[in-house]
């Protein structure tokens, strides 16, 4: 990597410019990829195995993993993937990345959406059904949380690869 000594590139942008532009464009795609893989890894392997545990284990596991998961690590690449991306958006201005990258935002803004109004509202309603041991009926709170959260997860599975993808894109152009 050349060092950064201000010096004036074709358009008058400087190295460092130049620099911060790359750096921001694949921070904003590492973050999101971290979350594109989260997601999948939950579609692929996390809920097809917790799908063939008993209503107990099941209820537990998902209870604990929604508070595990409440951490700096996740925090900072669930929101850095959406700082990130539109600072590159802004980096970007005028540029001929700026179309892939504003896709990407608004693709990663459909998993956002998705996780506010569907996935963690069903985290709650598992969280408000209270301790296992104590819950009467845990086949129907499993059956009202199931299929509804894995579904919106594959959703933004599938749109948090496509932000990931059109990122991608953006640091090949």
């Amino acid at each position: 990597m050349a060092r950064c000594t201000g010096r004036r590139l074709t358009g008058g942008m400087t190295e460092s410019t130049q620099l911060l532009r790359v750096a921001v464009l694949i921070g904003a795609t590492v973050s999101t990829g971290l979350m594109a893989g989260l997601f999948y890894a939950f579609a692929v392997a996390v809920m097809p195995g917790l799908g063939r545990a008993g209503d107990r284990t099941f209820v537990e596991a998902m209870q604990r993993i929604n508070v595990a998961i409440l951490n700096g690590w996740f925090a900072a690449a669930f929101a850095g993937a959406a700082l990130l991306t539109a600072a590159a958006g802004l980096l970007h201005l005028g540029r001929p990345e700026l179309p892939w990258i504003a896709a990407a935002f608004v693709a990663y803004g459909a998993a956002l959406v998705v996780t506010f109004r569907m996935n963690i509202p069903l985290n709650d309603a598992l969280d408000a059904a209270g301790e296992p041991g104590r819950i009467p009926d845990l086949a129907a709170v499993r059956g009202r949380f199931e299929a509804a959260w894995v579904r919106w997860n594959v959703v933004r599975a599938l749109v948090c690869t496509a932000a990931l993808a059109l990122l991608s894109w953006a640091l090949a152009v």
